[in-house]
Formats: C-alpha cells, sequence, structure tokens
C-alpha cells in the first residue's frame, strides 16, 4: 500500500484504518465461522481518482447475510461538491481521502443492521497550505427494538468520547440524530449513535486520538447485541419486516448519505462504495403495522430522538 502524498501524520491514519478493518473482519468472522472475502483493487493513473484500498465482503452467512468492511485511500485533483459545502474556500483544491467504512447486515432480524465509519481528510489550500479534518462514528437501525441494546451502544459512544470533552457524546449523538434522518419519510433511519464531519478542533494529534477511540470501541458497542440475539427464533413475519426496512436503508444510502455522494462524484470505485447495501430488500405500498404488534413499537419507540444514556 503507497505511503500518503501529504504529511507524515496521514500515514499514521493509514496504519491505523489498515489495522481497524482486520481486526473488526477477524471479529466478525470468528462469529459466523465464514471467512471475508478479502479484495484488493487500485485506481490506474489517467482515471478521475488515484489510489488503492481493500474491500472484504462477507456473504451468505449463518449470521451475517452481508458484511461490508472496507479500507480506501485515495487522491484526486479536485474536491467534490459533496466535500466542499461547508469549507467553500477549498473548492476545487486538490485532495487525499482515507477511512475505513462498514455495514453489517445480520440474517436475524432480531439482529439489527450496523454503520461504522471513521475517515480524515487532507486538500491542498491556498498558498498550498495543508488542512486535514476527520469525520466518522457509529449508528445502529434495529428491526425489532431492545431498550437494553440501545442503551449499551450508545453508553459505549458515550465513553468513547469521555476524555475529548464532555460535550462531545451529546454534540455528536444530535448530530447523528439529524444526520440520520430521512427527510422524505419524516422518519429515523434507526436508534442513532454519534456521527461528526469537518472535526479538527482539537488539532492533529488529539483529533486523530478521537478517531481512533471511535473506531477502535466499534466491536465492544456492537458484538454484545449480536451474541444476545442472533439465535432469536424468528419466522416469515419477522424476516418480511426485516427486507421492507431494509428498503429504508438503501433509500437513505442513494439519496442523502454523503459518503455515497463523495465517493460517486469524485469517480470513486462503485463496487466498493455500494457495498453497504444489504443483499436483500422489498417495498410495499403503505405498509403500516397493526397498533400493538412488535414492529409498530419500532416506529413508536425507537424510531424517535431520545435519550438513551
Amino acid at each position: 500500500m503507497a505511503e500518503s502524498n501529504l504529511s507524515p501524520g496521514a500515514d499514521a491514519v493509514r496504519r491505523y484504518l489498515i489495522g481497524l478493518q482486520a481486526s473488526i473482519t477477524g471479529a466478525i468472522a470468528e462469529i459466523d465461522g465464514t471467512p471475508f472475502l478479502s479484495d484488493a483493487w487500485q485506481k490506474e493513473p489517467g482515471e478521475t481518482l488515484q489510489g488503492q484500498g481493500i474491500t472484504k465482503i462477507l456473504e451468505g452467512g449463518p449470521v451475517f447475510e452481508r458484511a461490508g468492511c472496507g479500507f480506501s485511500q485515495v487522491r484526486g485533483p479536485k474536491l467534490p461538491p459533496s466535500a466542499t459545502q461547508h469549507r467553500p474556500e477549498l473548492a476545487g483544491a486538490p485532495f487525499e481521502a482515507m477511512g475505513v467504512s462498514l455495514v453489517f447486515h445480520p440474517r436475524n432480524p432480531f439482529v439489527p443492521t450496523v454503520h461504522m465509519n471513521v475517515r480524515m481528510l487532507a486538500a491542498k489550500g491556498k498558498a498550498g497550505k495543508e488542512v486535514c479534518w476527520f469525520g466518522g462514528g457509529m449508528d445502529l437501525t434495529p428491526f425489532y427494538g431492545f431498550e437494553e441494546d440501545a442503551v449499551h451502544f450508545h453508553a459505549t459512544c458515550k465513553e468513547a468520547l469521555t476524555s475529548f470533552g464532555d460535550d462531545k457524546y451529546p454534540r455528536f449523538k444530535t448530530w447523528c440524530d439529524e444526520y440520520f434522518y430521512l427527510k422524505h419519510r419524516s422518519e429515523q433511519r434507526g436508534v442513532g449513535g454519534i456521527f461528526f464531519d469537518d472535526f479538527s478542533e482539537l488539532g492533529f494529534d488529539d483529533s486523530l486520538a478521537m478517531l481512533k477511540s471511535v473506531g477502535d470501541s466499534f466491536l465492544k458497542a456492537y458484538l454484545p447485541i449480536v451474541e444476545r440475539r442472533k439465535n432469536t427464533v424468528y419466522g416469515e413475519r419477522e424476516r418480511a419486516f426485516q427486507l421492507y426496512r431494509r428498503g429504508r436503508y438503501v433509500e437513505f444510502n442513494l439519496v442523502w448519505d454523503r459518503g455515497t455522494h463523495f465517493g460517486l462524484q469524485s469517480g470513486g470505485r462503485t463496487e466498493s462504495i455500494l457495498l453497504s447495501m444489504p443483499p436483500m430488500v422489498s417495498w410495499s405500498y403503505q405498509n403500516v403495522p397493526a397498533p400493538g404488534t412488535p414492529e409498530a413499537a419500532l416506529y413508536s419507540q425507537f424510531l424517535v430522538r431520545k435519550d438513551w444514556v
């Protein structure tokens, strides 16, 4: 894997991200009993972007129907619009972006889907000055809600941010609630978690330390929930509701997600960008759960903004 063309600090980020991808996919493969396919790719010189990455994917496992975890490191001559909407002074600047992004779609409807992303973006501003910022977070999308799962997930997120200031968890929790919101449905995607973007206020070293703390907390936040729910008995009704709710995931990623837009606008590798898509999904017209059912409870008790911890 090539070294960064930008600051030496970027190389430290790259090494961390590759190790994070390996540790997470190793843990998931152990739970599932299925190895990940590892697909190393290269963007050739002359293409819109240059760079490389490693896409790791597990499909058809007993626990995870599809689990994708990708590392990418790309360079381009001009930042795409999705990256400069909050930094207009960098419009058209050359850039480098690297990150790890994952989405795990469990087979059992009682195990929630999860998303996590940690990334760094660096650009050459005016007079050749380098500007770096970080982004990322994690969020949980249940199909059948359990309060103890949501509380555990949020408590772990809060713990990961505690040493970086008491304001970080409430800020990033609210940011997550606002970001993972399907405006066209007036509906939250799930129970949230934490999300931050364009972050550099702690300086490079401490901002990177916060990014690492978030990335390192992912398995602690998610694996206990998987272990608790993976053997729950389910039938055709629960499976049908899971596939229907997965449709919301597809809608958000394609319509609203800045990461997806950044990858597609910058000429990224489409196959890797869309690894977040579920393997099976369905839509139905005006699907409204009957009152008093677990499906109705998802909407009234979990797809709402609330303080879990």
